[in-house]
């Protein structure tokens, strides 16, 4: 939706700044939607955000004549959700905000109009509103100039600003990976000064910011300021850490360029892109010069617990740490493929380890060749190439992608006379690795082998 149909005489924005006039009330858009309008490149959304001069009790009253449905979860902070027609407001009234450290909420201070209000906010680019129904931009930080220039800077003195919310500062390079934007040099100063001042930010807000970062379009540019800055290094030291000195002798890729090369070679996908910042953590603990040159044998296995730890310590949720720590674990297996010397069941192995993250597996192997030299890179592509055609071949000739043994665990009860138990489990374990070696064998042959498995394996009962 553009900024005309949103402002349309028939629109829900425009009701809603009606209904506000005629309580003698300003109402002004605000957020990143005139923001992106202004750059062009505002997207169809439903959600959009209102200041006001109106006190809560007030909005929450103008509203609700003209709302399908209004929430109040932020009206302690002065915030008063509603749904106008199709569109969700947040209407806020004027306030300025100061976090105190390890808290999620801001203690507020009301406001008494629209320039202390856009004060308070975190970059000038963000501090424009609209006035409504006049329609009139209010613009006293010359956001749209900065907008124009594609540059951060803060509407008031940058100390101030990331004092009142340190975590401003980690969004300043969100802002760099999504919109393209530099950082002003005063604001990159401030936040080199007063970078320890996230750790009173609490993991939730740090991950949640780095999340956006990172799937933004420009994650290494957005990376590679904020290891500048030495901010990276208070909540995610691992990054540093990749800028291993260079071996005189035996030189090899810098491992901090290469990864944020990788992670932009990917598609913006949360778990994609946090596996592929976090694929080579473990290479600086297993770094080795030999006669041979620099190895890191194993680092995928040390980088696989390092990143589930990093990832439990800022608080994501449990199925995306295990999707990044199983993809990292297994994205150098690819390295040992040779199609002339894998097995079926060695393919049937790396699709079963993989499971439902083999896509997210192979998106990385392929964004992690990085090397300048063509013909290398050409190889390894047909190398992924081949092995996917395995994998689509397998996959039509026994449907590998949804592997299970041979016999289900009622089978395997039946035929051993066997109540729920470890011992089940044990033998369905036994399946599954003839089912991977071998695949189907067919009932009465897996049956056999069954037998011998428990006459060997399990307590004879009297």
């Amino acid at each position: 939706m553009s900024l005309a149909q949103l402002l349309a005489a028939d629109s829900p924005v425009m009701e809603l700044a009606r209904a506000f006039e005629a309580q003698g009330s300003r109402l002004y858009l605000v957020g990143g939607f005139v923001r992106d309008t202004l750059m062009g490149r505002a997207k169809s959304a439903p959600d959009h955000d209102f200041a006001t001069d109106a006190p809560p009790q007030k909005t929450l009253d103008i509203v609700k004549p003209i709302a399908e449905h209004v929430w109040l979860q932020g009206i302690e902070f002065g915030t008063v959700g509603a749904k106008v027609g199709e569109l969700n407001c947040e209407i806020t009234t004027f306030r300025t905000e100061k976090y105190q450290p390890s808290s999620r909420h801001p203690d507020v201070t009301f406001a008494a109009d629209i320039e202390t209000d856009l004060s308070r906010r975190d970059f000038t680019v963000n501090a424009i509103a609209v006035q409504l129904p006049e329609q009139q931009a209010i613009d006293p930080f010359d956001g749209v100039t900065d907008i124009h220039a594609a540059i951060l800077r803060t509407p008031i003195d940058p100390r101030d600003s990331f004092t009142d919310d340190p975590l401003r500062m980690l969004r300043a390079f969100r802002f760099v990976s999504q919109l393209g934007f530099e950082v002003a040099p005063e604001v990159l100063e401030a936040i080199t000064e007063l970078k320890d001042e996230i750790k009173n930010i609490s993991a939730e807000r740090i991950r949640d910011e780095l999340s956006r970062l990172l799937v933004g379009e420009h994650p290494r540019r957005a990376l590679e300021l904020a290891d500048a800055t030495g901010l990276s290094d208070l909540f995610l030291p691992e990054l540093s850490a990749l800028k291993l000195e260079q071996d005189p002798v035996h030189q090899h890729k810098d491992v901090f360029k290469h990864t944020l090369y990788v992670l932009e070679r990917t598609e913006p996908r949360l778990e994609l892109r946090l596996a592929a910042l976090l694929h080579d953590i473990g290479k600086p603990r297993t770094r080795e010069i030999g006669d041979e040159g620099v190895t890191f044998h194993n680092h995928q296995i040390v980088g696989a617990k390092m990143a589930k730890k990093r990832l439990q310590a800022l608080r994501f949720p449990n199925e995306v740490i295990e999707t990044v720590r199983q993809v990292i674990y297994l994205h150098h297996r690819f390295h040992g493929f040779d199609p002339d010397v894998w097995t079926d069941s060695a393919v049937r192995r790396y699709v079963h380890d993989a499971g439902t993250n083999l896509e997210v597996l192979n998106k990385l192997v392929r964004a992690d060749c990085t090397t300048r030299n063509k013909a290398k890179a050409r190889r390894l592509s047909e190398r992924m190439d081949e092995l996917e055609e395995r994998i689509e071949q397998l996959e039509a000739d026994e449907a590998i992608k949804k592997l299970r043994p041979e016999l289900d665990g009622r089978q395997v009860m039946e035929r051993l006379g066997l109540e729920p138990g470890p011992a089940v489990g044990k033998a369905m374990k036994f399946l599954m690795e003839i089912r991977l070696d071998e695949g189907l064998l067919g009932e009465e042959e897996i049956g056999k082998r069954l037998d011998i498995w428990a006459a060997e394996n399990l307590p004879k009962t009297t």
